[in-house]
């Protein structure tokens, strides 16, 4: 999913439980990404409860960047309830949630939960301090070039580079040249900065969208696409998150089941064999075709 600017587009998952759990308590990450920018705010909580998402949204995310046109989560409870509901509504914002069997409709906010954890595990010295090495983690996430974007998120957001903390230690040539300005030249280079920023914006969507179609060529050649028609008899994968008492001796399918509908971007709307319509749509790879 792409976003058409910055902060208007934001991604929402939570990573946990962790464990061994930190000395505070803390056994979750709350994270939210900008779909334009990969700017990823987070915080930590002992649970994520309906009222620390609805702060951290008003808080961290409206208050401080703008008001967002849409919001996508995952099928967690706590991500998708009636306070996010009440959210979104109260401020006009759109909320959508991805299919349980298409998590890559939230690609952005699943590949920072990944680079977030292994920035953490390096970083953690008691495995019981993580919670305070989210914010390091947080910029060292920041300040690294995306491959989407073939930028960083605090260039796209602020129009520069940051200054890193080796930088201080041995002067770089960004920090020895502006030591030499005096506050008018300093403003002046600031100016002309934010005024490339729309360029570097717009450099960073034609550069997603060729990255895109790379991504689109290689998975074509690799994967010949599943196609399905209305009154198409399929199985169903079944998801990790399925509880089975029977464990790992479990079935991977089940159903059969009916495709009601077949869209364009393959999602389906499946029912059962007596018509009752599956609670969410399904995304077709996670679909094959059933031979009675």
């Amino acid at each position: 999913m792409t976003s058409p600017w910055p902060f208007s587009m934001w991604g929402m998952d939570v990573i946990g439980p962790i464990s061994p759990k930190a000395s505070n308590g803390h056994r979750f990450i709350f994270v939210v990404i900008d779909y334009f920018t990969k700017w990823v705010e987070a915080a930590s909580y002992a649970n994520v409860t309906k009222s620390a998402v609805s702060k951290f949204l008003k808080k961290e995310i409206i208050c401080r960047y703008r008001m967002p046109e849409r919001i996508i989560s995952d099928n967690a409870l706590n991500l998708n309830n009636s306070t996010i509901a009440d959210v979104c509504s109260q401020f006009g914002i759109k909320h959508h949630n991805s299919s349980p069997y298409r998590p890559k409709m939230n690609g952005a906010v699943e590949a920072a939960n990944k680079n977030i954890k292994k920035i953490i595990g390096k970083m953690t010295e008691t495995y019981k301090d993580w919670h305070e090495k989210l914010p390091f983690a947080l910029y060292a996430y920041r300040t690294s070039v995306r491959t989407s974007t073939g930028a960083t998120p605090f260039s796209l957001v602020y129009g520069m580079e940051a200054v890193l903390p080796i930088e201080v230690e041995v002067p770089s040539l960004q920090v020895l040249s502006e030591i030499k300005l005096d506050e008018a030249e300093w403003i002046q280079v600031r100016y002309d900065q934010l005024n490339l920023i729309e360029e570097k914006r717009l450099r960073a969507i034609r550069h997603g969208q060729m990255y895109q179609k790379r991504m689109m060529r290689a998975y074509d050649k690799k994967i010949r696409p599943r196609e399905f028609k209305e009154g198409d008899l399929v199985l169903k994968k079944i998801l990790p998150i399925q509880k089975d008492f029977r464990g790992k001796w479990m079935p991977n399918w089940e159903g059969p089941y009916v495709v009601k509908e077949a869209f364009s971007g393959g999602a389906l709307i499946l029912t059962e064999m007596d018509g009752k319509s599956l609670p969410n749509p399904v995304n077709s790879d996670s679909v094959k075709k059933y031979y009675a």
